[in-house]
């Protein structure tokens, strides 16, 4: 569209056909690459507007990056968790990530005095930096599809983190795999859910994930809930929404606590 523009206005300055060339005084000539260079600047500033201000593929754009940095649930982990300390207190001594970008995560828990932390990557890290692989390599990270049983045993860790990673699996593995992070948790499971309306997978990513992210309301979640027999973690969820309510950080994902598995 920018070149196209470029093009038409060098027409407009060079051209015989316009009231500005064929016929004008030899003062006009003159001046037409003083007119042309305006013309230019003019429609260089009439761009930049119209990415930022008007409907179109450079909106678009901008709207997506935005999505896709601001709703990302794992990122939002890592914002909460000293919020999460405040929830659970010694629960939060090994903790295990399951998402994606968990190496992210796990370097954040690792931080922390006395947090253990591992985490389970759903998907390919083939791009991962050196510090991911260096995690995997360590045995605190590893690769599994989480659409079948965890490699671990019941109550193997005090508290499970779960982002971007539900919302890509439909209820046929839901109603396995949300039980299964509750069976290896001995003090609960908190779930990073998207928000309806919110974007999650671009179209690039979609060979990642395997399907769009399906975005589903606080009732829909409760409803599931009750239909595979999870309950609400009731004291660590009023725990955690009263640290929030005290400081300056909003969660831009759904939080949900549950119970493990008895």
């Amino acid at each position: 569209m920018a070149r196209r523009q470029a093009g038409s206005t060098r027409r407009v300055g060079e051209g015989g056909s316009f009231p500005f060339a064929g016929g004008a005084s030899h003062s006009k000539s003159r001046s037409s690459p003083l007119l042309s260079i305006c013309l230019v600047l003019l429609g260089a500033c009439l761009l930049i507007w119209y990415a930022y201000s008007g409907p179109g593929i450079f909106k678009s754009v901008k709207e997506a990056s935005k999505v896709s940095g601001d709703y990302s649930c794992t990122s939002q982990v890592q914002r909460a968790v000293s919020l999460l300390k405040k929830a659970y207190g010694d629960g939060m001594r090994k903790v295990l990530h399951v998402g994606p970008e968990t190496c992210s995560v796990v370097s954040t828990l690792l931080k922390e005095d006395d947090t253990e932390a591992w985490g389970v990557e759903p998907y390919d890290i083939e791009d991962a930096d050196s510090h991911c692989k260096s995690l995997v390599s360590k045995g605190l990270v590893r690769v599994a599809d989480i659409k079948f049983p965890l490699p671990y045993r019941a109550k193997s860790f005090s508290l499970v983190i779960v982002s971007d990673a539900l919302d890509y699996l439909s209820p046929k593995y839901l109603n396995k795999t949300l039980p299964e992070l509750a069976r290896v948790a001995s003090d609960g499971v908190v779930l990073f859910a998207g928000l309806p309306g919110q974007q999650k997978a671009k179209v690039a990513e979609l060979s990642k994930f395997g399907r769009p992210a399906k975005m589903r309301s606080a009732s829909w979640w409760n409803r599931f809930f009750v239909q595979t027999s999870l309950e609400e973690n009731e004291g660590p969820s009023k725990k955690f929404e009263q640290a929030v309510s005290k400081g300056s950080y909003k969660p831009a994902c759904q939080v949900f606590h549950l119970k493990p598995l008895h």
